[in-house]
């Protein structure tokens, strides 16, 4: 259908590009949260995964515009083209190098603003104005008269209930996800952090360590198994069924459904990467540093992941959240530097207790159920995310009526 177009500024109330610089940030949480690029993807913004920075930053970093309920963002770099809705009444402010839009109501439905800024159309138009050799990125003026088609308001709103409906349901799912995966990790900290475990009042504490346990550091409790990349010039390695992760797929829950990329068997084959089983932990050693994750399916990886398989007694559910729990404490002590990268020696510096058998199989029993759940709401998610995207074009287009 041949809706007009117009400039995204016609129809909003603001159209700005926010402050250009870092804000300073605090060691402590705030009620005032950063929301950097990486936190806007798919249409949400992560409210959890942030940094924190005083009232008086906060002020300052929102004096051309206050984050509202119904403003939509774009992000100009970095990655260029991610979409996301304000949904929440939390004090967050935008970092550098993301537009921040406010709908006029009576010109333009925000769930309709989000979702045409995300269809297949519009985005080819954000990446067309992308430059920049190293980074890709986009110009202010060309954010700001991005065209947009603009069916009569009834039917945007019309459209943007229907994929809104998705995403609340992705969102509620996700909510669901968070709160079982920190149930999960608090039971992880009583036992094995504040050393709370069932029948701890009967055991002696040697040296800081229950009595029968095992204290050394995280290299002693697994094998540290390397990636590969197959030649990304040969055509016949890439696009197959074998999904590929890297850094870029890294996620802040559980586990890790699918990749951005996927390898051929011949790909795999060529390259220094086995094929991981399911369950297999996966953490990031460069890029995005020190993000661990599960791997839902069988995967292969890339040279800037390790693979880690754990050795007995330990399980992959244990070894996962004592490495996520290792990993915040290590970089919660290094500075600067220190945790750029993760090589193998890194691994010999976090530390990692090893409980007996009876006591890893005990807390393995009452996690399983827990970790299949947010399993389950994950692969539903996946599912959701699918039929939205398909549905989205269709709706924008025209070719279903509504």
């Amino acid at each position: 259908m041949n809706w007009p177009e117009v400039p995204i500024q016609e129809v909003c109330l603001e159209a700005v590009d926010c402050v250009n610089r870092t804000a300073p940030i605090v060691d402590y949480e705030t009620p005032y949260k950063m929301i950097r690029t990486s936190n806007i993807k798919g249409g949400f913004i992560n409210t959890t995964d942030v940094k924190y920075v005083t009232a008086e930053t906060y002020e300052r970093w929102t004096r051309r515009l206050v984050p509202e309920k119904g403003d939509v963002v774009l992000t100009r770099e970095a990655p260029l083209g991610q979409v996301g809705r304000i949904t929440t009444d939390e004090k967050i402010f935008l970092g550098q190098r993301i537009m921040h839009y406010r709908p006029k109501p009576d010109a333009v439905d925000s769930d309709y603003l989000a979702y045409a800024l995300q269809s297949p159309v519009v985005q080819s138009r954000i990446k067309s104005t992308g430059f920049g050799v190293t980074v890709e990125h986009a110009r202010v003026g060309d954010c700001l008269n991005l065209k947009l088609p603009l069916p009569p308001l009834d039917v945007q709103q019309r459209i943007g209930l229907i994929l809104a409906s998705y995403d609340n349901l992705i969102e509620n799912n996700r909510r669901r996800i968070e709160l079982l995966e920190q149930s999960a990790r608090l039971l992880y900290k009583e036992w094995f952090v504040h050393l709370r475990f069932p029948g701890h009042e009967h055991v002696k504490i040697v040296d800081g360590v229950p009595e029968g346990w095992e204290n050394g550091s995280a290299v002693d409790a697994m094998d540290i198994l390397s990636g590969g990349t197959p030649k990304t010039t040969q055509a016949d390695y890439w696009g197959g069924e074998i999904a590929f992760f890297t850094p870029k797929d890294s996620t802040d829950s559980l586990y890790v459904m699918a990749t951005e990329k996927t390898i051929t068997d011949k790909g795999l084959q060529s390259c220094n990467s086995k094929l991981y089983p399911k369950d297999t932990v996966f953490i990031t050693a460069r890029g995005t540093v020190g993000k661990v994750n599960l791997a839902q399916v069988p995967m292969a990886m890339n040279q800037s992941c390790y693979a880690l398989v754990a050795r007995a007694p330990v399980n992959q559910y244990y070894l996962y959240f004592a490495l996520v729990e290792g990993v915040h404490k290590f970089k919660s002590q290094a500075s600067g530097a220190v945790f750029d990268a993760i090589v193998r020696d890194t691994f010999k510096r976090i530390p990692f207790f090893v409980p007996n058998s009876a006591l890893i199989e005990q807390f393995t029993l009452l996690v399983e159920p827990v970790i299949k759940q947010v399993e389950n709401l994950t692969i539903q998610n996946q599912k959701l995310k699918v039929a939205r995207d398909l549905l989205l074009p269709r709706l924008m287009n025209g070719e279903i009526a509504i």
